[in-house]
């Protein structure tokens, strides 16, 4: 009887232990998944000769962009001050927040972002763009 009932304790842990593991794994997964989040980085270079009223103009523009497309989850932006002299020309850099890349697929040819484009199409000597999903 003693052997029963230390097998059946024993069953009980192991059985306890198995499903508190599954558990944690997949509250992990669950976090990794809504942690990550999809950047959409973009670095403009002006032509020279742009006016700092231009270049005012091209960042407010795109700074409207988060109030006119829904999609957009996260925005920010700031000037190159980096000290190492290492960003060939490159002044601006934006950060664009999306949940997924079908919220990017919305936002790419969306009217707002093409007229977006017009704006700073006139200015714009070079442009690069990465996109990642954060880890």
């Amino acid at each position: 009887m003693k052997i029963k009932v230390i097998v059946l304790l024993l069953s009980v842990a192991f059985t306890t232990n198995a499903f508190a593991k599954t558990k944690e794994n997949i509250t992990e997964t669950k976090m990794i998944k809504t942690d990550s989040l999809l950047r959409h980085a973009v670095f403009f270079k002006f032509k020279e000769g742009t006016t700092p009223e231009q270049i005012k103009k091209v960042e407010d523009a795109f700074s409207a962009l988060p109030s006119k497309i829904e999609q957009i989850k996260g925005y920010e932006w700031g000037l190159n001050n980096s000290p190492e002299g290492l960003n060939k020309g490159f002044t601006h850099a934006f950060f664009l927040t999306f949940e997924s890349e079908e919220d990017r697929a919305v936002y790419l040819p969306h009217p707002d972002h093409k007229a977006f484009g017009a704006v700073l199409t006139p200015y714009l000597e070079d442009v690069f763009v990465v996109d990642y999903w954060t880890k």
